[in-house]
């Protein structure tokens, strides 16, 4: 079968990656393209685009790149025309995704939604293009399908990938010395700052997240660099602080790390399933951060406090993003802080709640599986 994925940023490059191998094991016949990133190239996927040509983040972002944006949409559902997939499956991404759900829906292709937009933060009214447009929606937080089925659509949850994918790298790495030679560390500690996939999360989140390192001279801290942002980004925003930059090895900077600063996203779970305490930073443009005010409608930004329903981790947004607030956070989220050990227990707990391994391969199979029901219906 023929089968068009559209991920539009690192993680879901990295979700999508790992459904395409599971995808390719339930069909060995499967012709995969897609619009992605290298995990999925990598993966066995044709790329037709590379997400780095399609991530706009804000208001004022998405204005100035308003004919860029134009152009990829007519790309995409000229490529989706050429090909005529049996299914077009599209990775969270709401803002191109939903337009494109509505296309290949009414060109008779079956549409299939793996990782739901966060419309449960925010945009609640936009599930009603969930219930048009979508044959399968699969989940990824246990939270998600309580809030889908008031909706009256019946999401599917069959656990979380990333468990998948932080376990497999987990198998095959070396031990904790070796990782530290391997990415020129010394024998201090280290606070891993992992600034956000997108260039203005870096800009605006990465130079306070550096302002913390010369208060703790005893301490290294290490930017976890995106292989698909430039390295002069990362090099002016932390010129000015005493920190090194490694780049394209998060999981490496992870597994050695004492605790960690980090954007809200995705990475907030990854810091959590590697056992690392951490405040999550978060800044955006005034414009931005006030329209999100507005209809934001959960109580957390982070992916941790919103499994658990509650405070595990600070989350340290806007004004609250200040030199002052992470010095305080830091103290005591390190080993020597009294949060420390607290957060690990938390974290215990959250691991048992997101469920056991193989969720992309459970999820592959029943894709697999209802097309070729429906296509012998």
């Amino acid at each position: 079968m023929k089968y068009f994925i559209i991920a539009g940023e690192p993680s879901g490059d990295l979700h999508g990656s790992n459904l395409v191998k599971h995808l390719q094991e339930a069909d060995p016949g499967a012709d995969i393209a897609c619009w992605g990133g290298d995990l999925m190239k990598e993966a066995g996927a044709r790329l037709l685009k590379h997400y780095r040509e399609t991530a706009y983040m804000g208001v004022w972002e998405v204005l100035v790149n308003f004919r860029k944006i134009k152009a990829n949409f007519a790309e995409c559902r000229r490529q989706i025309t050429e090909m005529k997939p049996d299914v077009v499956i599209l990775v969270d991404y709401p803002g191109f995704n939903l337009r494109m759900a509505r296309f290949a829906k009414e060109s008779g292709i079956r549409v299939f939604y793996y990782i739901s937009p966060k419309f449960w933060a925010w945009g609640e009214g936009r599930v009603k293009k969930i219930r048009q447009f979508v044959d399968r929606l699969y989940i990824i937080f246990p939270f998600e399908k309580e809030f889908y089925q008031r909706h009256e659509y019946p999401a599917i949850f069959l656990g979380n990938p990333l468990i998948d994918h932080i376990d497999a790298w987990r198998s095959g790495a070396p031990g904790n010395e070796a990782l530290r030679a391997s990415m020129g560390l010394d024998s201090r500690p280290v606070v891993a700052l992992l600034s956000g996939s997108r260039l203005q999360e870096v800009t605006r989140i990465l130079p306070v997240m550096g302002a913390a390192a010369p208060a703790y001279p005893d301490y290294q801290f290490v930017v976890a660099a995106m292989d698909h942002l430039p390295s002069r980004l990362y090099e002016e925003a932390a010129a000015r602080y005493p920190v090194r930059i490694i780049t394209g090895r998060t999981y490496d900077l992870l597994a050695v790390a004492e605790a960690a600063l980090v954007t809200s996203g995705t990475a907030t779970l990854e810091a959590a399933l590697f056992d690392v305490p951490q405040a999550v930073c978060y800044k955006t443009s005034p414009l931005t951060y006030r329209l999100a005010k507005m209809v934001i409608r959960v109580r957390f930004i982070s992916l941790v406090n919103l499994i658990m329903d509650r405070e595990i981790v600070r989350e340290l947004i806007q004004g609250d993003l200040s030199n002052a607030r992470l010095h305080r956070e830091l103290d005591e989220i390190l080993v020597t802080g009294y949060r420390h050990q607290m957060i690990k227990k938390e974290y215990a707990e959250l691991r048992g709640i997101l469920g056991g391994g193989g969720a992309s391969g459970r999820v592959a199979a029943d894709m697999v599986s209802n097309l070729k029901l429906t296509a012998g219906s």
